[in-house]
């Protein structure tokens, strides 16, 4: 395999993200560059006596800087993949960026285009039918799939490529499997599942690849330990995770063979082609393309097709209120007002309770992410808030609140 490296370039191209293409020529014959060491190894004087050992030059990864490129040049080489799967770092919004132009680049050559996600877990697939359809606002979206319940993560990464879909009606396939039962899998493993909750599985779960275990235990180790029957549970996870988004994928394009599929999942699923990529392709043999934004370990030439090196960018900063909050208890609750904020102007005290803001109901934080996620710093917000007193009845205040 041949693994591309594109890296910031000073050169801005046509494209939003200025890059070069370096092809990776890792572990092969020397190039260029190498036969140029090897020249001012020839030209250096003589040493005299003891010294370290030359490099073996065969044995020198080098880059062949002649093979450069910009990003939009990619787009042609994988018009002929039926899957290209990008990787991602959850919470990098240039990472999103990234995954959005490929789908544009790619939904110019391919009208048929579909995306999978790993952010949406499957038994929520209708929802986001109805969302691309244009039967449900981003709002609902979020409140129906529980996306902040389950995954979290600022809905402002992924909100310019599902709005991309919508307008261009793009199917969007929830690739995840539920999180129900993956913590329980954590807790008791596969044995451990009901028969009910078997039938929900992938029908295949494939163990025999050791380079995957013998990473995941190399994870396992730096966070958990040792401990053997942890790691059984950990690995399961982890294989249904990757089974089921395969199965998922696999599924929709057996079912679909005029579409050409974008799947957007995190970096260690895609890594190596031993997550997702090879459990799809034993269910259904198909061209497929590896790219990742990014990677912190050793660069080999199996580990994707393609590896981006984007400059890092951050979302702007969102609207908030500066408080410490804790919903422990079943309410949102504070505990604190941080200096200067708008929570301390307002005269909010430990222990208020937040009630509801613009009307909506608030008991948790999942709650108050759905309400402020798109909410930006010099927006006004009214909160109500629940104030005890030992002495009186608890009473509701209405603050209008000027978020920074």
């Amino acid at each position: 395999m041949t693994m591309h490296l594109y890296c910031q370039s000073p050169v801005t191209q046509p494209w939003f993200f200025p890059a070069v293409l370096l092809v990776l020529a890792m572990m092969t014959a020397c190039t260029s560059t190498a036969r140029h060491g090897q020249e001012a190894m020839h030209a250096a004087p003589h040493r005299h006596g003891p010294g370290p050992e030359p490099v073996p030059l065969q044995a020198t990864p080098a880059l062949d800087l002649s093979a450069v490129s910009d990003l939009e040049r990619v787009i042609p080489e994988l018009a002929d993949k039926r899957v290209v799967l990008v990787g991602e770092i959850h919470n990098r919004f240039d990472h999103h960026q990234i995954q959005l132009e490929i789908i544009r680049g790619l939904h110019a050559i391919h009208p048929q285009l579909v995306i999978g996600m790993e952010a949406f877990q499957q038994p929520f697939q209708g929802v986001l039918d109805a969302y691309i359809d244009g039967r449900l606002s981003e709002q609902e979206l979020l409140r129906d799939t529980e996306y902040y319940q389950r995954w979290r993560y600022d809905f402002r990464h992924y909100a310019p490529i599902l709005r991309y879909a919508r307008e261009n009606r793009l199917p969007v396939i929830a690739l995840n499997v539920p999180q129900e039962l993956t913590r329980k899998v954590g807790r008791v493993g596969l044995s451990g599942l009901t028969d009910e909750e078997r039938e929900r599985l992938p029908a295949e779960i494939d163990r025999s690849d050791a380079a995957y275990e013998a990473r995941l235990r190399e994870v396992h180790q730096q966070h958990s330990g040792n401990s053997q029957h942890s790691f059984d549970h950990f690995i399961e996870v982890q294989l249904l995770w990757d089974e089921g988004m395969a199965e998922q994928a696999a599924d929709y394009l057996r079912e679909h063979p005029d579409t050409v599929m974008v799947v957007l999942a995190g970096g260690g699923h895609l890594a190596y082609g031993s997550g997702i990529p090879r459990r799809l392709e034993r269910r259904l043999p198909a061209n497929i393309a590896v790219i990742l934004n990014g990677w912190d370990g050793s660069l080999t030439p199996d580990l994707a097709d393609y590896l981006l090196l984007p400059e890092k960018r951050s979302l702007p900063e969102a609207g908030k209120f500066g408080a410490l909050l804790d919903d422990s208890a079943g309410v949102l609750t504070v505990d604190s007002c941080l200096p200067d904020s708008p929570c301390k102007a307002a005269g909010i005290r430990h222990g208020d309770q937040f009630i509801s803001i613009n009307s909506e109901p608030i008991a948790n934080m999942a709650d108050l992410r759905l309400v402020t996620w798109d909410k930006q710093p010099g927006e006004t917000v009214t909160l109500v808030i629940r104030r005890k007193h030992w002495w009186l009845q608890p009473r509701e205040l209405s603050l209008d609140i000027v978020l920074y």
